[in-house]
């Protein structure tokens, strides 16, 4: 049941991504980021108050539009110059990163002390409270060209315009890329926890300390590592060496006996997935024009709700009857593509 549900998530924040880009686009980065973080509140509030699992399922319509991290890298991308906003994005990532190891904890404290609807019930009122600080401190107009009348009374939801932006040139190359290297990943992520326990027989709360080791060492690598390989070398560079690191990564995962020899391993696979990342988001806004980089950024968003969507079932198909080296063969062989086309793409 838990699998359907976080299946439902991704197909809903799928179909949303682009449409919140678009919406991004024409009404600005306040509006985009106030729409996000209200219907995070609406999410939240209705989890509180689910008592079936139909509830549960209807609770998570709302984020459709739960694209706070799309709004943030919109304003961003808005804000920042070409030359320096992988780093810009890579200082959101570390920002986004401290909420996801604070709000564990002050979640656990919560269900701890009181319930689990409370706990949905502190996420309803901080995301009211995020909606208001938007308000209060974000610009209205973040772009920096004028958005016209004829482009806002252009069709929110134009699937020809999003098609249009998917195949311009370089964007879809870029898509393609962000796939193949977040498809190993996604499908090892989905299963992490089933193989934290079964494989290496970790308690629940052990699991819990390498969740924020690899998100600590994830804030580290998009807040100060992005940042200073960015200034000594081309993206082009680092897209191509971060992904011949992950092949090795990959294959190095596939031999992992204990824990210890996890948490060595996580490191190299962190650094050159949150780098590429990063990288990967910064080249597409810079392939449609400023009018548009809100889309951009949501078919880049879409593509990881595409592969959070099917992750589930692929792992868990693939545990079963192949087990846990699978993850990392499966990496390795796809990594080792990417690099072999990136070095071909982008050689001297």
């Amino acid at each position: 049941m838990f699998g359907y549900l976080q299946t439902t998530f991704a197909v809903v924040q799928l179909a949303g991504g682009p449409l919140f880009g678009q919406f991004g686009d024409k009404m600005g980065g306040q509006a985009a980021m106030m729409l996000a973080f209200f219907s995070a509140s609406l999410s939240y509030l209705l989890l509180g108050m689910s008592g079936t699992f139909l509830m549960l399922f209807i609770s998570r319509l709302p984020s459709v539009f739960m694209h706070a991290m799309q709004a943030g890298q919109m304003i961003v991308t808005d804000t920042s110059s070409e030359k320096e906003r992988a780093g810009a994005l890579g200082m959101l990532g570390l920002s986004y990163g401290v909420g996801m190891v604070l709000g564990p904890f002050i979640g656990g404290l919560v269900i701890k002390f009181f319930s689990e609807q409370s706990a949905a019930y502190t996420s309803f009122l901080g995301s009211l409270l995020s909606v208001y600080l938007t308000w209060q401190f974000i610009p209205q107009k973040t772009k920096r060209i004028v958005v016209t009348s004829e482009v806002k009374e252009q069709s929110l939801l134009s699937i020809k315009k999003i098609l249009q932006l998917a195949t311009a040139p370089g964007a879809l190359f870029l898509l393609t890329v962000r796939a193949l290297h977040g498809i190993p990943i996604g499908v090892f992520q989905s299963m992490f926890s089933v193989v934290a326990m079964e494989t290496f027989k970790l308690l629940p709360e052990q699991n819990g300390y390498m969740m924020s080791y690899v998100g600590i060492l994830t804030m580290i690598v998009q807040g100060l590592g992005v940042k200073v390989l960015t200034k000594k070398f081309s993206e082009n560079d680092i897209l191509k060496w971060s992904s011949f690191l992950l092949v090795w990564s990959y294959l190095a995962l596939a031999f992992v006996k204990d824990i210890f020899q996890m948490c060595l391993v996580m490191t190299p696979l962190v650094v050159g997935l949150a780098s590429s990342n990063i990288v990967i988001s910064s080249a597409l806004t810079r392939t449609v024009s400023a009018l548009d980089t809100g889309v951009m950024l949501g078919l880049n968003m879409a593509v990881n709700s595409f592969i959070r969507s099917l992750s589930p079932t692929v792992g868990g198909y693939l545990l079963q009857y192949f087990g846990f080296p699978v993850f990392g063969y499966l990496g390795f062989t796809m990594l080792s593509f990417v690099t072999i086309l990136l070095f071909i793409k982008f050689r001297e």
